[in-house]
Order: structure tokens, then sequence, then C-alpha cells
């Protein structure tokens, strides 16, 4: 079964006019913003764009072969996804315009996202999730304490700076971290700006806490809110969905089905199973179970701990801990030897995950509904 470079191979010459916007040309799309366009695609404050095309030659003349593959997965991915789309009719010729690009370590944020303006004269705003750098993961976990993360501030501030030009309506989308960007700037934007917007893609992101996914503004935008998560989702698992979800299959198994390259495509559709697959079920119940007996106060304690053992060892992005595996990994354990604040937490947290994980496991073994405090 193909994957999105399949589909540009097969539907790649067919334009928008030829054939509507669909939930694939999302995820190529969500999953583009991965490249570090950085000096390729002009900023979000210089009023101009470069073609999809512009941007390839352009990329291509900066990046040599042997830098790129020194890149992570995730952005060796995107940039051969690049490669691909600058050849397509669908695509080549979209502009791409107000590229932002911020990671900032002492407010703990990890955000960037581009405009996409389509032939058939729509905006696609996609949002980046998380890269490779440790201070993004941490925003992530910061999402399980409180909301909003600065990501999600930059988020909506980014939409309503932006989109404010023009009139075209809008699709927001994103991966991972990038579709809960999206869907929180849906639902948190001015009227008029959300007004505009046909839909809003959260390509296996995680939802939000309760008060906010309950709340008047979520309702008013959630049946334009797209929520797509593969068999085994994890991550698309997490927190709270009011809103409906499709499921897809994936060629890869657990957590690599996170991995979007893995989604099963079959025409302009996702290739659809019926429901999320049992260890999905099983780790969304442990998830929940667990953040919820650690009070706010625990939480942060456990984040704090986790990421300064990272730090401690001098790993700041996910390519640093893979370059020296076993050096970075001995430099980290010795690190938790010399905090017993920081052990104690780490331990008695994770030990309390993995409870919650048999407990989880036991209950579905028996068909037992999940217990969530």
């Amino acid at each position: 079964m193909g994957n999105m470079l399949d589909y540009l191979d097969w539907r790649g010459d067919l334009t928008l006019e030829q054939a509507p916007f669909n939930e694939v040309d999302n995820l190529v799309l969500a999953q583009l913003v991965y490249v570090n366009f950085d000096y390729v695609v002009p900023p979000e404050w210089i009023d101009a764009s470069v073609s999809i095309r512009e941007a390839a030659e352009r990329y291509f003349h900066l990046y040599s072969e042997d830098r790129i593959q020194s890149f992570g997965h995730m952005v060796r991915n995107s940039v051969s996804l690049l490669g691909k789309v600058r050849h397509c009719a669908r695509f080549a010729n979209a502009k791409l315009s107000k590229f932002q690009n911020i990671v900032d370590l002492d407010r703990t944020k990890q955000f960037a996202a581009m405009h996409v303006e389509l032939e058939d004269g729509t905006v696609y705003v996609a949002y980046r999730g998380t890269d490779s750098t440790i201070v993004g993961w941490k925003e992530n976990f910061n999402m399980t304490i409180t909301t909003p993360v600065p990501s999600q501030f930059e988020a909506v501030r980014y939409l309503e700076d932006t989109a404010v030009e023009g009139s075209a309506p809008l699709r927001l989308g994103g991966h991972s971290k990038g579709g809960n960007l999206a869907a929180y700037a849906a639902v948190m934007c001015r009227a008029d700006v959300k007004s505009r917007i046909i839909e809003a893609y959260n390509n296996d992101g995680p939802g939000f806490d309760a008060k906010i996914a309950r709340s008047d503004a979520y309702a008013e935008m959630r049946d334009r809110i797209r929520t797509i998560v593969p068999q085994s989702s994890v991550v698309g698992m997490l927190l709270e969905h009011e809103e409906a979800y499709a499921v897809v299959r994936s060629n890869q198994s657990l957590l690599m089905q996170h991995d979007a390259f893995s989604w099963e495509v079959m025409g302009p559709s996702f290739v659809r199973a019926e429901q999320v697959a049992r260890e999905s079920r099983v780790v969304e119940a442990a998830l929940k179970s667990w953040l919820g007996q650690l009070a706010k106060p625990q939480r942060e304690q456990f984040v704090d701990a986790l990421f300064q053992i990272f730090q401690s060892a001098d790993v700041w992005t996910i390519e640093d801990l893979s370059r020296a595996k076993w050096k970075k990994v001995t430099q980290m354990i010795r690190a938790l030897n010399q905090s017993q604040e920081h052990k104690i937490v780490l331990t008695k947290t994770l030990k309390l995950l993995f409870h919650e994980g048999r407990k989880s496991l036991m209950d579905m073994r028996e068909n037992k509904p999940p217990q969530h405090p």
C-alpha cells in the first residue's frame, strides 16, 4: 500500500481545479513545514513569497547532500518530500511565505509555521510539530501541566497577525504538536479570522485539557476540526478530544506509526481502520490514569527533573543523544546518581506509570472499561 510520496506519483499531475483539496494534501503540507526553510522562504515580516519549485531550487543549492544526511530522520524525509513536490503540477506553483522559526530555551518554546498559498485561492497555514530539540520535547511534556504553553500563544498570535491581509479562505494544519497548535489557533483566534477557517487538521497531535475541550469556543469550531490518528496512536490520544477522529492504517507498528510517511494512502484518501488498536487503548488508559494521579506540582517536578538530566549531559537535540549514545547515557546516569532529589522524583513517578500500565493491560484483558481518576 502506498504512502504520501506514492500519492504524489499517482495524483501529483492533477491540479486542484481537476481534483479538490483532500486530507492527503493536508498531510503533505503539514509535513513540508518540517524542512528548515530559514533563508529560503521569506520571513513573516517581509511581504513576499516564493513558489515551492523556487524554494526547492534555493534549498538544494544551499544544502549539500552530505549536509542533508546529517539532519534528523524527520527532516531528511521532509526534504525528500520537497524534492518530489517541486515536480508536481498540484503543488509546484503554490506560494510559500511568512516562515517563522523560533527556539527559545528560556521560555521553553519551539515554534515554526508558514503560509502555503494554493492555486484554488485558499491558504494553508502549516504549523510544525516537535522538532529534534530537547526544548521542543520539554514543551510537549509541559502541555500535560498547563495550557496554554508558549507555542500555543504563538500559534494564535501568528495566525491573527499573518491572516490580517486579504480575505482568502483558510485551512490550518500540522502533524504531532503542530496539529494541536492548528486546532488551538482555530479555537482561540479572533472572530473575523475564525469565520474564514474552512477546517483545521490535527494529524496525530495531542488534544487539550478538559477546560478547553469543553469550552464554548471549542464547541464553535469542533465540526471544522479534522483529527486523524494511526491505529496505534499514542501522541494523538493524549489529553481530551471532544471532536470525532478518523483512524488510518500504518505500515509501521506501535510508536513508529506516529511517522506520517507510514500512513497508508489509496487515491485521494487514507486507508481507514475501524478503531484504534488495543495497545493504543491500553497506553491511553495508562497515561490518563497516571496523569490523573499526579498533581500539577508533581508533574512539574517530574518534567524539570527529567530535562535537568538531559541538560547535565549536554543533550540539546535528539541528534546529540544518537551521535554519542552510550557516552550520553553514561553521563545522564551519573547526573541522576549525583542528585538524590531528581532520582527520587523520577523513580517514584515512573514506578507509578509502570503500575498504571500493568493495571490498564489487565483491565483490557478482562474487558473492563478504563477507570480515570
